[in-house]
């Protein structure tokens, strides 16, 4: 209705436009005014909220904090229409991230829109480079000299792109011009961790001394770490896996002379290497996908277990005619190098399955899958073979092994993985840091425990099984495979211990000490044996609705060696006591350098091979892949876990309100609720 009394009829909504005085201009009854045209529009009716912050954004889909909920499923009061039943539950965010932006107004100014400027930026060098250049004939492309450079191409890979925007001083850009320098919030970052690691070396200082002095093996252990953590972001821009960088970085450090590790201080690593192995185990335990798994269980392990024992067979016949070893030896050595490395595989086959690869017949599934057999299984035999050989005690007690291995090892993860289900209960608000503990914990005692029992091969069964059982009962109660924030932590502790064990593991190689010999026919016997198995793939892999070409490719993504070769190559030089002679200290170095080689030779090899084979020999689907986390292509941190609570709850806590504000709402309830907007 209009002020002279016509009425505008909508199908849709009635609006009526009214004529009043701004009081904005008017001060004194008798000054001037100017009229604003105030549109009311009738809504439906919802109660007063006490809170007087205008909502962040209308395109949330009608819920509230947009920021901390990427996927916002949480209702805005209890008469929202909107119902979390047909939604479903979701796990919240992380208490840890603060997206709220500053309340000052300075702060406010230096907020920038990262596409604006981004673009301003842009513009301001491309005009400085056409003042320098001549004149060119005009085209389309004309101003994006800089985008199209490949120093522009470089610094944004290694700068990435941030989830929010970034505050920064308003002299920054400045000093530091964009995209050639780090953002403020990456420069920070950096700074503090630095802050914390020199606090914290004050402190180890202070209590254990000289040992974390400058020169003492502790503070090498650390500088080695760091420097193998940079090695490995050089080598990943490359695409190619961080662990080669980490490896090089060891080899380098050590043959310069740089760390020294040996004496007392072995204790110390052996220990880092067993906790570094009971993350990789459990993390391929995480990793199994317990529906493909109950589908495709034979074929998971008919390509686990078959290939194998192919190789590894091989591995012991080939080094015990060529390299002399004996025969236990040769079964020790090919344990280690049989097994796959899923820090090589994974990345890759996720690169694939973006682009549709081998989606539409689960090759990423099965190969990550049988990855984690190869591994528990790899360590599983080690662990018989090395208690074995170490062991003075009788016949009756070594052929013991192999059962009480596995069925120990079985009883241990399913007990404890029903466990896991039970304790703590699914609803605790800190149910996500009180799995990861409990789990992580059980599977250190399973290593510990059964190595000192006497059966060694027991605690890696025990580990993989007990990750597995609990990841099917997790993904019982609602959470999934591809998200789970327990896998998600374990690939925080994995960040950590990764270049500690592969920097360990590369400064046990001495290259003034290796004989050519020993690497050469190693380097043979390591190439035939990928071959080998890539040939019994393609062979066994019969009924699998595989073609010819897909058949080579699974057997191509297992030639990479990596992981459990980093944590087992040097043990058994580490089990050898005082007591040993020349000959077995001369097998155990070269069951240590294979091992390393193996890492160095087929870790890049394997995911170039991945990356260039994937595209020839995978059918493509033609449907977008949209992928929702599956294997994160981005490095995970801290606030991908969520430390407060795993579901939603069903409905909102209401905020107590004020007597005042009681009464307004009640007083207000009979009139039509009115939106406001101001037109001059």
């Amino acid at each position: 209705m209009t002020a002279t009394g016509e009425v505008a009829g909508s199908d849709e909504m009635s609006v009526t436009t009214l004529t009043v005085p701004d009081i904005r201009t008017s001060p004194m009854p008798n000054g001037n005014h100017k009229n604003s045209n105030i549109i009311v529009d009738i809504q439906p009716k919802r109660r007063v909220s006490i809170i007087s912050d205008v909502p962040m954004s209308v395109g949330a889909g009608g819920y509230d904090n947009p920021a901390f909920e990427q996927n916002p499923r949480r209702k805005i009061s209890q008469t929202s229409t909107h119902s979390h039943s047909e939604i479903g539950p979701t796990r919240r965010r992380s208490i840890l991230k603060e997206v709220s932006p500053p309340d000052n107004e300075s702060d406010h100014g230096s907020m920038h829109s990262f596409d604006n400027y981004r673009q301003g930026v842009l513009d301001g060098l491309n005009s400085k480079y056409q003042g320098h250049q001549q004149p060119l004939p005009s085209s389309h492309d004309s101003t994006n000299y800089v985008e199209q450079s490949w120093m522009y191409s470089f610094c944004l890979k290694c700068r990435g792109e941030e989830p929010t925007e970034s505050w920064e001083p308003p002299f920054w850009q400045k000093i530091f011009p964009y995209p050639l320098c780090p953002t403020f919030r990456t420069f920070s970052r950096l700074l503090v961790l630095i802050l914390i690691g020199v606090l914290l070396w004050i402190v180890a200082y202070v209590i254990i001394g000289n040992t974390a002095a400058p020169g003492g093996q502790l503070f090498s252990l650390v500088v080695l770490t760091v420097a193998a953590n940079f090695g490995g972001y050089i080598i990943s821009l490359t695409t190619l896996p961080r662990l080669i960088g980490m490896l090089l970085v060891g080899i380098l450090f050590q043959n310069v002379g740089w760390v020294d590790l040996d004496g007392d201080f072995s204790i110390v690593t052996g220990h880092l290497r067993k906790f570094a192995l009971t993350i990789i185990l459990t993390r391929a335990g995480l990793e199994m996908e317990p529906e493909a798994f109950k589908k495709v269980y034979k074929t998971i392990l008919k390509l686990g277990i078959v290939p194998w024992i192919v190789e590894a067979a091989a591995m012991t016949i080939m080094s015990h005619y060529l390299l002399d070893l004996p025969w236990m030896w040769g079964c020790l050595l090919g344990a280690i190098i049989a097994a796959i490395s899923p820090a090589v595989v994974v990345p890759c086959l996720f690169r694939l399955r973006t682009k549709g690869y081998g989606v539409a017949k689960g090759i990423p599934t099965l190969v990550v899958a049988v990855a984690g057999v190869d591994d528990a299984l790899s360590v599983a035999i080690f662990g018989i073979v090395s208690t074995i050989m170490f062991s003075d005690k009788g016949l009756g007690y070594q052929i013991a092994q192999a059962p009480v291995c596995i069925l120990g090892g079985l009883g241990f993860g399913v007990i404890w993985g029903s466990l896991a289900r039970i304790f703590p209960e699914k609803g605790d608000a800190y149910v996500v840091p009180l799995r990861t503990l409990m789990l992580f914990a059980g599977n250190l005692v399973a290593i510990y425990g059964s190595e000192e029992l006497g059966f060694e091969g027991a605690g890696p069964l025990a580990v993989v099984f007990s990750s597995f059982v609990s990841n099917l009962f997790w993904c019982k109660d609602g959470w999934e495979v591809d998200d789970n924030p327990v896998s998600t932590a374990f690939e925080i502790f994995w960040m950590i211990f990764e270049p500690i064990l592969f920097g360990l593991t590369g400064a046990t190689i001495r290259i003034s000490e290796l004989d050519s010999h020993t690497v050469s026919i190693g380097a043979a016997c390591i190439f035939a044996g990928v071959i080998i198995r890539i040939f019994v793939t393609a062979g066994i892999a019969v009924g699998d609705r595989l073609n010819t070409k897909e058949k080579f490719f699974v057997g191509l993504s297992w030639m990479a060696k990596a992981t459990v070769q980093a944590a087992l190559g040097p043990v058994a030089l580490k089990n050898l006591g005082s007591d040993a002679s020349d000959d077995e200290r001369k097998w155990a170095e070269i069951v240590q350098t294979i091992c390393v080689f193996s890492i160095v030779l087929t870790a890049p090899l394997g995911a170039i091979l991945i990356s260039v084979t994937g595209t020839r020999m995978l059918t493509k689907t033609k449907q977008p892949q949209v992928l929702t986390g599956w294997r994160r292509s981005h490095r995970p941190s801290i606030r991908d876990i969520s430390i407060i609570d795993e579901e939603e709850e069903r409905e909102d806590p209401e905020i107590p309100t004020d007597k005042e504000t009681q009464d307004n709402t009640q007083s207000n309830a009979h009139l039509t609720n009115l939106t406001y907007s101001a037109n001059k």
